[in-house]
């Protein structure tokens, strides 16, 4: 196992005792803390592993923030509709 994937797992794990840990802003500093090393953390994954290793990881990191890509989605749709 890789360094970078061996980080991608600490990572999840960290996600996951964090969304345990009750907290007055929903989780949202949190969140923003996570997407900050995790896109990092993305890109050393899929530079070692290959695009579709990244691609797995991407996925389950999206599984982990759901909410945060969710509310993306909606501010795309949102601009693409204003501009049409």
């Amino acid at each position: 196992m890789t360094l970078s994937l061996i980080l991608a797992l600490a990572w999840a794990v960290t996600a996951n005792v964090l969304a345990m840990i009750p907290s007055r802003d929903n989780h949202w500093s949190r969140a923003y803390v996570l997407i900050a090393v995790g896109i990092p953390l993305l890109g050393f994954v899929t530079y070692e592993n290959g695009p579709w290793i990244g691609l797995l990881a991407l996925a389950a990191g999206m599984s982990v923030l759901r909410w945060p890509v969710r509310y993306f989605v909606r501010w795309m749709r949102r601009q693409s509709a204003s501009r049409a």
